[in-house]
């Protein structure tokens, strides 16, 4: 659908596109000052589905399915194929099957239903000038349900408790509670009456002292002979096993167990097969054609015995070309030592390893090629491990999707854009240095389907910090977020934490820690969520990715500067302490000790190593950092106050305090348990306290432009009809100096004719500082090349320029300078290394300063307001996030323009244009109840963004149409793939991957418009796609 054309300078440059859950409508309102408003386009999910609850393979088409316990279907092939599917209801999903080949898979859902899901066709879609045919997509066709309502006693007997899958796939068998079998017809889902099985049709045919009058119990597994179809294994709760010919519908015979029974497996000839029960032991059977009754196994086994042993849930028998077979459980360990395990054991021959895993094993299978087993996959609730089973010792494969990114707790993220190759190699080496002998390096076994997305234009980082004291980096590139490398900030430090990130000795290799005990345990799987020291937690990040130079602070102030080095080094660390109190009497520090820096030298793997740490005094969580790497510059801050640091000169430039004499809470730290105690006793004091303290603190100046400034902003009475008047905050508000943002800008400051180097915080008390900077080396306004005589014994030196409060008092979150043309200000070395466009330097300067309350331009040097917005549209609104990102025009190359981004605490995101501040785009992003979410978000410069759906997954959206990260994916199948249905004959887009949230957003904006479009997605809910594609005119 195209819009009207309109003029240039009123239409947006961006293609937004809506999708959504549910079915809506977007209606855009007439108003020539605003643009379209539009919802942004949720494109992808990255990392490990959120509690999952089922497994299954499909080992023609090499695809897998995972199910989870919100009812979501994802189904995963090669890096880059991706389905999702989206059950109506959000019930567990408790059971899958493929269907082998034909792209087709059933699901089992806790309310007892059963659910027929596709791959159909979706229309061709054009992706960078190229037109992709055979997109498909996941669709639910068709669903089923017992008769019976299961939770009532009368209808329980009919809740599904298995399923199985004959080979010729037009016939399922559903095992129940009521020991019943029955049988549907496939693909159309119809129950076959003349075939059910009933448990006394069973009992019928057993001797009289097995019967017992006791119930056989539910189906516990159902399994197909493998030599003679239509013959099955039915075994039930009690132990007993069935073998059934569905042709002659008779017993072929009767294997009375005496254990309670937990699965069934065939051995490849059908002559045998494994039973595994609830003592930890399994029996082998052996199928004869004289006797129906076989009262005993040919062996019974409990590998763990002899004490009590938890039960074997799944027991796999593989046989393989050499002769000896492969062997493969889950669970049997011994009840009173190792209880709380959770394992997975292979036996072959005398080879016995028992994988001890740190989170519960959900289901498993393996993947073979005629006989010979190549790979073990292995879903754990937590994380996905794959072991390779062709390599000697078995060691476990990395994993290129579905790795887990909260192996430990997620604190922050950062990241960065158009990555230079240089990095990009020296990371991707630093990170296979890593792997070294942990990981097998064979093809990734599931490698179903065929990525259709075109190579990415340019290579993306997503960077992680964690409560562990770990950096993980991430390609974020493409549909699938993979690990390349991690960093460990422990071993800078004296703690208890393993150091385990040095791969040199065989002794870091978890793959080759095998104890030498009863049962052989080897740890594998990265999931790790325990913090020997949660002072070590990561709390913020940035890096230069053209010097390479990257900052991480943490939880209990250490801020550390770090460069890449591609060869392991032995060194010490330098250590600076900064106080940040400056000796500012009536404070003590309550909260948690530093921790201690390594006194000796450390080693340190290829990678990122540590320069310097800066220790913070009182040791209280970095709250904000800014790095400029060209100036060798830090800058740091926390609930105290923020420093300036010279880490080319190893010098502590600046420490100012931002305390306000009621800051009581900055003293106790996030980690205090007292916060709660003497509450009225330090109340008494707080008013002792001021009236000392206040007299020796240093008095405010607050220079003459910035009052009228403020008293300008003050006299607009007038508020527009979707702002509300702002409530000043008090100036007691505990936690008041806690410093929030921080950046560096090289801009005027002391007059409008001389710029240089300068540094701005702003503070929760709506305080804003101003440095001007003499830097060595930097100066006539431009920077000069560095090394001139002397210049090593010169230090930086800061003076405070401005001192701005806002009038409101309102908490500042993001400082951004705008140069005279109303851009940012490029990153450090772009211009002077011509990588970007230099910045305007004759017109006037301004800063963009936002509060939680409002935006505010202010023209610089005289700080003087220009212009602000009010964003209280809603009663309680917050800014909580906020980022200057680049829309590209996709009907003109080389055309771009600079647009605001601001994320609330209710969950919307509003877009103005800079640096006029008029709002373009309103629209609801993320549930307001999602405060993790809101807090987690991080956008990108190309109009990208992330937020954490749940602890383990990222739900990625682009606000761009030109900048989409999407799966686009076929797959070749057996039968012929039926297009999507589509109402009015239309064929649209399908999306090609969902997500967990049933939102509505609401866009207002430029035309008054309403137009709909059905399609059924692989979700099987209504969407509805609207493409804005701009008219681009000169005037």
């Amino acid at each position: 659908m195209l819009l009207p054309s309109v003029p240039f300078k009123n239409f947006p440059l961006t293609l937004l596109r809506v999708s959504s859950l549910l079915d809506a409508s977007l209606t855009l309102q007439s108003d020539r000052h605003k643009r379209a408003h539009t919802l942004p386009n949720r494109t992808v999910e990255h990392g490990f589905p959120h509690q999952p609850s089922a497994l299954a393979f499909d080992p023609k088409l090499e695809l897998m399915a995972i199910g989870t316990k919100s009812g979501a279907i994802k189904v995963y092939g090669h890096p880059g194929v991706e389905f999702t599917g989206l059950h109506k209801d959000t019930t567990a999903v408790t059971q899958i099957l493929f269907l082998p080949g034909q792209g087709r898979l059933l699901s089992l859902l806790d309310d007892n239903t059963i659910h027929l899901w596709e791959l159909v066709a979706g229309a061709p879609r054009e992706v960078g000038g190229v037109k992709r045919e055979g997109v498909v997509c996941l669709q639910e066709v068709d669903s089923y349900s017992l008769p019976g309502r299961p939770g009532i006693e009368s209808c329980s007997a009919t809740r599904v408790t298995v399923l199985l899958l004959l080979r010729s796939c037009d016939l399922l068998c559903m095992g129940t509670e009521g020991g019943g079998v029955y049988f549907l017809e496939l693909p159309r889902l119809s129950l076959k009456d003349n075939q059910t099985l009933l448990q006394d049709q069973v009992t019928q045919s057993l001797p009289d002292d097995y019967r017992c009058g006791k119930s056989l119990g539910p189906v516990e597994s159902l399994q197909e002979h493998p030599q003679q179809s239509g013959k099955i294994l039915i075994g039930y709760s009690r132990g007993l096993v069935v073998l059934w010919d569905l042709s002659t519908r008779h017993t072929e015979q009767l294997f009375l167990g005496k254990q309670q029974l937990e699965s069934l497996v065939w051995e490849r000839s059908g002559n045998l097969f494994v039973s595994s029960h609830n003592d930890g032991g399994y029996s082998v059977w052996a199928v004869t054609n004289g006797n129906i009754y076989s009262h005993q196994p040919v062996s019974s086994t409990i590998p763990y015995g002899p004490f009590p042993c938890k039960a074997i849930n799944k027991i796999l028998w593989r046989t393989t070309q050499t002769g000896s077979p492969v062997l493969l459980y889950s669970g049997g360990m011994p009840r009173a030592s190792y209880g709380d395990r959770h394992c997975l054991t292979i036996q072959q021959d005398k080879h016995h390893v028992t994988f001890d895993f740190t989170s519960r094993v959900i289901d498993f299978f393996t993947v073979h090629k005629f006989d010979e087993p190549s790979a073990l996959v292995v879903l754990l609730e937590e994380e996905l491990v794959v072991i390779d089973l062709q390599t000697p010792g078995w060691p476990s494969m990395p994993t290129p999707y579905l790795a887990p990114l909260h192996s430990s707790a997620i604190t922050c993220s950062f990241h960065i854009s158009s990555v230079p190759p240089k990095l990009w190699e020296r990371l991707v080496n630093a990170g296979k240095a890593q792997q070294g002998r942990q990981h097998a390096h064979g093809s990734w076994p599931i490698c179903g389907g065929k990525n259709l997305a075109p190579p990415p234009k340019q290579q993306e980082l997503l960077l992680t910090g964690h409560e562990d004291g770990t950096v993980r980096f991430w390609d974020a590139s493409g549909v699938a977020l993979t690990p390349m490398y991690k960093l460990s900030t422990a071993n800078v430090f004296h703690t208890d934490c393993d150091p385990c990130d040095d791969p040199q000795g065989a002794s870091d290799d978890p793959d080759m820690q095998q104890e030498e005990e009863w049962p052989p345990f080897r740890k594998v799987g990265c999931f790790d969520p325990y913090s020997d020291d949660p002072r070590l937690g990561i709390q913020k990040i940035s890096l230069c990715k053209y010097s390479n130079k990257l900052v991480v602070a943490g939880t209990a102030g250490q801020v550390i500067v770090l460069g890449l080095s591609d060869e392991r080094s032995d060194h010490l660390v330098d250590v600076s302490v900064v106080d940040l109190l400056q000796d500012r009497e009536g404070f003590t520090w309550k909260g948690h000790d530093r921790l201690e820096p390594r006194l000796k030298p450390a080693p340190f793997p290829p990678g990122f190593q540590p320069l310097v740490l800066v220790q913070c005094l009182p040791p209280a969580s970095v709250t904000a950092v800014a790095l400029h790497a060209e100036w060798n510059l830090i800058s740091f801050g926390t609930s105290h106050g923020f420093g300036l640091f010279d880490y080319h000169r190893r010098n502590a430039v600046l420490a100012r305090c931002t305390l306000h004499p009621n800051d009581s809470l900055a003293m106790e730290g996030p980690l205090s348990r007292v916060k709660s105690l003497k509450k009225s006793l330090r109340q008494s004091f707080r008013r002792i306290r001021k009236s000392r303290v206040s007299g020796k603190k240093r008095t405010i100046t607050t220079t003459p432009t910035s009052k009228e400034a403020n008293a300008a902003l003050a006299e607009q009475e007038d508020v527009a009809p979707i702002q509300r008047r702002i409530e000043p905050r008090s100036a007691d508000d505990s936690l008041s100096g806690v410093v929030r943002c921080l950046c560096f800008a090289d801009t005027f400051l002391r007059d409008g004719t001389h710029h240089g180097p300068t540094l701005w915080a702003g503070t929760n008390s709506g305080s804003v500082y101003a440095y001007a900077l003499e830097v060595p080396g930097v100066g006539l306004g431009r920077a000069c090349e560095r090394g001139g005589a002397g210049e090593s014994s010169v230090c930086v030196e800061a003076l405070l320029g401005k001192e701005i409060q806002l009038m409101h008092r309102a908490p500042v979150v993001s400082i951004s300078v705008l140069d005279g043309r109303g851009k940012p200000l490029p990153d450090p070395y772009e211009a002077s290394q011509d990588l970007a466009i230099a910045p305007e330097m004759t017109n006037a300067h301004s800063v963009l300063i936002a509060s939680e309350e409002q935006l505010k331009v202010f023209s610089l040097p005289k700080v003087s307001a220009k212009t602000k917005f009010k964003l209280t549209a809603h009663e309680g609104c917050r800014v909580r996030k906020v980022a200057l990102v680049v829309f590209s025009s996709t009907a003109q190359e080389d055309y771009s323009e600079h647009t605001l981004v601001c994320l609330t605490n209710l969950g919307d995101m509003h877009l103005f244009n800079i640096p006029g501040l008029r709002p373009q785009v309103r629209y609801d992003c993320i549930r307001k109840e999602d405060i993790s979410g809101i807090a987690s978000c991080v956008f990108t410069k190309n109009g990208q963004g992330f937020y954490l759906i749940s602890p383990s997954e990222y739900e990625r959206f682009s606000l761009s149409a030109k900048v989409l990260t999407e799966p686009l994916c076929s797959v070749q199948l057996e039968r012929p793939l039926e297009p999507t249905p589509a109402s009015d004959g239309m064929m649209t887009q399908p999306q090609a991957n969902g997500t967990h949230k049933n939102q509505m957003g609401q866009a207002e904006g430029m035309y008054s418009h309403t137009h709909h479009t059905h399609t059924h997605t692989h979700t099987h809910t209504h969407t509805h796609s609207f493409l804005f594609s701009p008219s681009l005119s000169s005037s």
